[in-house]
């Protein structure tokens, strides 16, 4: 059986191997035809020389040889060793069973001899150490919440920020074992990180520290919104200082930003002489520094809660003064009401029809209740207030009160149970008969000890005109009090033109004192010609239309022994009452100050339209002429769309009898700033194609960047800008079709027998400030081959960023690529017109986010 299985595998063997050869022979075939060289052992070199791929090729079959005889040999040992090894599993499975029953116990530290053959072996021990493992997970999670119960008891004993933050960094310093930290609460208004608590540091220059967004580890912690975990502590980093260590630099740093609802918090830092700071505490740390900032961020809102329930605490004073003033005068006129209705009541005894009358037409309610608070008495006046009987209202038919009204009743009725000696006033609302609400006065007395009444007694008062008086009475005084320190002019006049106000600040403008206004007609008094016809030209258009109206008047003041003219911004408002316009409202306000700052804005504005107008025509002059690169380039084309009236992307194109250049850039901003940087990067190429015209593309790019930074300054000690620039470059050989490309951020496309074939750029920009002080490695340089029909298309990130669609969705580089496979038989031309269409169609309304960018070449 096992002779029979050798004989087949090693047919098997031999047909794949001879398939192979026959394989590599068929593609030297495929190569000689393909690049026409001729059949020979040079050719055949020559061939090779040409595609390296096929060395590889060449390979496999004597790999394949090797290893197969290898693994051969290898299957039939293993025939000839399987019952060995099944006795030799049967040894184990005894070993196996008697560790499996120990592992079971709970004891984790059991020896066990294990060999490299036995999986069961590897696969306990392997079950051992996950149980181990789990159990320390579990000690670390244990660990972490314990931690956590400590802060948060911490954080729920302080409402004092200040407090907080020291007592919680101390906290946390003491669980972990730090032996420095400090922490910083982010100020919203500042925009600043503003130290809070320290603990441990040497020197005061470290304390009450304020730190930007992106300055120092603090700020970049807080600008990234990620943890930071650094051993290599920079050498100007504080010390920890301690009586027994000295003054030490520690040797790791961990600094945690503190976020809630995605919004910086705060951050805080601590420090270790340890040399590695375990990955649990890193974690228990980021977990607990989502605790501690939604602490903050609740401070934060309890505070601002805080300083608006001051402002309400004020003004319900002010409030509760107004009602005791107002109280005592309703207990006044309500003492002397029912004095009166006290001896009324004794009328009644001698004249009830007299009584009746009286009360039909009181205007107040009597209602009188008995100890059990069951009503016994209705006044008739209940029909002319309420609208309903009193049979009505006794026979329980309707209830005066209800919802609020009806508990308010209740609580007055039972207080006067509890204190027969006091008069109790309040204020409730009900709906009458007829629907209308009005607002009742109710005054409550136990005369339950008094034999001509027998019960609690109440009177209720309708208050709802007095209500709406006071109301009205309060606004007015409201704007009165407004329109007397107001700055405008405000004016009342009737339909006819009489004035019937006038605040002191008419004085300033029309030197007419507002008392010798008052009670004037318009045609009397002494103003300039073009206000008064505009006051009587704005009353006859109100009285037409009532619609308020708006309109800027130019009036000339006297400024001393001078006189100049201010413009006034005049409202027409009409006052109508009961349907009925009354009055008109002018409010006058002084533009004279904005309208100047307006035309000085305004021409401000054009000089710098202009300035950016004429940048324009001077970065147009060095874009290059889209005839002079089809000259060169047939089939091209490129679609190119600023922004802003000038552009940080620019096509850069360069051409010799030998070599075509052409790139799409794209600079550091847009607008201003990016043209600015574009004619950095556009007299550079220029300067670097003009030394040496062999350069490679990835020498471009590299000759490039050193340009940029030494124009920028950027290699020097006090560098700040990271300004600079991508950049796709292709390199064209003109007689043999042989490209080169580099790129700085930026992909190239190459549309290939119905396939993209994508060509990224290096990881890094042109320009910028090193990272460090490593050293960069230099720009790689992609030799392509193009064949007849190959296409090439290559953008800056204006064109994939740009937002559209009604998802709201950016444009994409999967998009291009779509574009391209689906008419990839368009010729550049077609192309060109393709993404224009498609560009302006999937912006739709949206705005251009940034410069746009395209370059499409066919070979």
């Amino acid at each position: 059986m096992n002779s029979q299985k050798r004989i087949i595998e090693s047919n098997t063997f031999m047909i794949i191997l001879i398939g192979l050869i026959v394989l590599t022979l068929i593609s030297w075939i495929i190569g000689f035809a393909a690049q026409d060289i001729n059949v020979s052992i040079i050719g055949l070199w020559m061939l090779h020389m040409q595609n390296p791929v096929l060395w590889i090729m060449d390979m496999i079959p004597v790999l394949f040889y090797f290893l197969g005889r290898k693994v051969m040999r290898f299957y039939s040992q293993s025939l000839n060793d399987f019952d060995k090894q099944m006795e030799w599993l049967e040894q184990r499975n005894v070993a196996n069973s008697r560790f499996a029953k120990e592992i079971g116990s709970g004891n984790y530290q059991v020896e066990f001899d294990v060999t490299d053959e036995a999986l069961m072996d590897k696969s306990l021990l392997a079950m051992r150490d996950n149980l181990l493992e789990n159990s320390k997970r579990e000690s670390e999670q244990l660990w972490i919440s314990k931690g956590k119960d400590i802060v948060s008891e911490i954080l729920r004993l302080h409402t004092d920020l200040e407090e907080l933050s020291v007592d919680t960094l101390t906290g946390i310093i003491k669980y972990v074992n730090f032996l420095q930290g400090a922490l910083y609460f982010y100020d919203e208004d500042s925009e600043k990180l503003r130290n809070v608590a320290t603990y441990a540091y040497n020197r005061r220059k470290y304390i009450n520290q304020e730190f930007s967004i992106g300055q120092g580890l603090i700020g970049q912690c807080a600008y990234e919104m990620d943890y930071i975990y650094r051993t290599d502590v920079p050498n100007d980093y504080m010390t920890i200082t301690s009586g027994v260590l000295g003054d030490q630099k520690p040797a790791s740093l961990l600094i945690v930003p503190l976020i809630a609802d995605e919004k910086l918090q705060g951050v805080i830092e601590f420090a270790s002489l340890d040399e590695k700071i375990p990955e649990v505490t890193i974690k228990f740390m980021r977990e607990l520094g989502e605790i501690i900032a939604r602490t903050f961020f609740n401070l934060r809102v309890n505070k601002k809660t805080e300083n608006l329930l001051i402002e309400a605490q004020h003004l319900s004073e002010e409030l509760r003064g107004n009602e005791e003033q107002l109280r005592k005068a309703t207990q006044e006129e309500l003492y002397r009401t029912n004095g009166q209705l006290e001896l009324k009541v004794k009328e009644v005894e001698q004249a009830q029809r007299k009584l009746n009358s009286l009360l039909e037409n009181a205007s107040e309610i009597i209602s009188i209740f008995d100890r059990s608070l069951r009503q016994t008495y209705e006044s008739p006046s209940v029909k002319k207030i309420f609208g309903y009987t009193p049979e009505e209202v006794l026979g329980g038919k309707v209830a005066k009160y209800t919802g609020e009204s009806a508990k308010k009743q209740q609580e007055l009725l039972r207080k006067l149970l509890d204190n027969p000696s006091e008069t109790i006033t309040i204020e409730c609302s009900c709906i009458r008969k007829n629907g209308t609400s009005m607002i009742l006065e109710i005054t409550g007395r136990n005369l339950i000890g008094d034999p001509a009444i027998g019960g609690i007694i109440l009177n209720a008062v309708d208050r709802t005109e007095r209500k709406r008086a006071e109301k009205e009475e309060r606004l007015r005084n409201k704007m009165q009090s407004l329109s007397e320190n107001s700055l405008d002019i405000i004016l009342r006049l009737s339909l006819q033109g009489d004035f019937f106000y006038a605040n002191p600040v008419v004085e300033d403008y029309l030197h007419i004192s507002a008392k010798d206004l008052r009670n004037k007609n318009l045609s009397d008094v002494l103003m300039d010609e073009s206000l008064k016809t505009y006051f009587f030209e704005t009353i006859g258009k109100i009285k037409s239309y009532s619609n308020k109206i708006n309109t800027v008047v130019e009036i000339p003041v006297r400024l001393g022994e001078k006189t100049t003219n201010r413009m006034m911004n005049f409202m027409a408002i009409p006052e109508i009452n009961e349907g009925e316009l009354e009055t008109i409202l002018f409010v006058g306000h002084d533009i004279t100050e904005a309208k100047r700052i307006e035309m000085e804005i305004k021409e401000k504005n054009k000089k710098i339209e202009d300035s950016i107008n004429y940048a324009e025509r001077i970065q147009t002059s060095i874009i290059p002429d889209t005839k002079l690169i089809k000259r060169i380039l047939p089939e091209s084309f490129i679609f190119y769309r600023p922004r802003d009236i000038v552009s940080g992307d620019f096509p850069w194109f360069m051409h010799n009898e030998h070599y075509a250049y052409i790139a799409a850039v794209d600079c550091t901003g847009h607008g201003v700033p990016g043209a600015l940087l574009s004619f950095v990067g556009y007299f550079t190429l220029n300067n670097v194609i003009g030394q040496n015209n062999e350069y490679s593309a990835g020498s471009i790019c590299d000759k490039l960047h050193d340009g940029v930074r030494a124009t920028l300054k950027q290699g020097t000690e006090y560098a700040r800008g990271q300004d600079g620039m991508d950049i796709a470059l292709v390199k064209i050989d003109i007689k043999t079709n042989k490209i080169e490309f580099a790129g700085a951020h930026r992909p190239l496309y190459l549309l290939r027998d119905g396939e993209i074939i994508e060509y990224k750029g290096d990881r890094k920009a042109i320009g910028g400030i090193l990272p460090g002080r490593k050293g960069e490695e230099p720009f790689v340089t992609h030799q392509i081959q193009m064949k007849k029909g190959d296409k090439i298309f290559f953008f800056s990130d204006g064109l994939p960023d740009q937002l559209g669609s009604p998802e709201q969705k950016k444009y994409s580089p999967r998009r291009i690529r779509e574009q391209i496979l689906d008419h990839q038989d368009y010729n550049m031309s077609e192309f060109s017109k393709l993404f224009e269409n498609d560009f302006y169609e999937w912006k739709a309304d949206f705005k251009q986010t940034d410069d746009v960018l395209l370059i499409g070449i066919g070979f």
